[in-house]
């Protein structure tokens, strides 16, 4: 009876694993979001749930084992949304950033002002209260109103935040690009300060991991200094409305 009782408990944990592997392999999984290319929208530390069902069906641990096979085609993200994809230059490191062009758009950067299509991206000054209470997300006394540039993008009636740094140039200019078929073209909201398709190039749509949805938890630890801060108030907020 004990050995039944032993192999029953097993058996409980064995099935418990394989639910759990079967709903991170072809529905959802976590991300910890470790560099600050999406600031101020995704903080370091935010751990966010990505729907890996958002675009396709893949078949259940197909991914363990290589390329995730497909099974069902549930269309391409849109423009606004945040996806986390595989990176171009290592595929066992993953990235997360906003699609800004489709397939067939042509992206263009002048003089800070994004263009898509030759139509200009609405962009909004913020309050000097919301200014303020974005610039207090980022923790760095050094990071002001006169060094960071914030403001509110509106692509495809999406609205989010961008940071802008007054004393870097990276995105200034860019472009004119056509984005390729089969792929997308995906920018940092911290524009100055991340690594997306102005220099990786445009991003494969099979190697996206899905869309990134709420966030589950928000902390940050590191040791070196050793900096702790817990933010609950951040917990069940979906990215779409920060």
């Amino acid at each position: 009876m004990k050995f039944r009782s032993i192999f029953d408990h097993l058996l409980s944990v064995v099935a418990a694993l394989l639910v759990v592997f079967f709903v991170r392999s072809s529905f959802y999984e976590s991300y910890k979001i470790p560099s600050g290319s999406m600031l101020p929208t995704i903080l370091i530390g935010d751990h966010v749930f990505v729907s890996k069902f958002a675009y396709r069906l893949n078949l259940p641990f197909s991914e363990y084992f290589g390329e995730p096979v497909k099974l069902i085609d549930r269309g391409i993200p849109k423009r606004g949304e945040i996806i986390v994809f595989e990176s171009p230059r290592n595929r066992e490191i993953n990235y997360i950033k906003r699609v800004i062009g489709l397939p067939g758009d042509v992206i263009r950067i002048r003089d800070r002002q994004l263009f898509i299509n030759e139509n200009v991206v609405s962009t909004t000054e913020p309050t000097a209260e919301e200014t303020q209470r974005v610039l207090k997300l980022l923790k760095d006394p050094k990071l002001d109103g006169g060094e960071i540039h914030v403001l509110k993008e509106t692509t495809d009636s999406i609205d989010h935040w961008l940071l802008q740094d007054r004393n870097n140039f990276i995105s200034e200019n860019f472009g004119p690009y056509q984005v390729p078929e089969g792929k997308v073209f995906v920018m940092g909201d911290n524009r100055d300060f991340s690594d997306d398709s102005r220099f990786i190039g445009p991003i494969a749509l099979n190697k996206i991991r899905g869309r990134a949805s709420w966030i589950w938890l928000s902390i940050w630890l590191n040791f070196k200094p050793y900096e702790f801060e817990f933010r609950p108030w951040r917990t069940g907020k979906a990215l779409s409305s920060l």
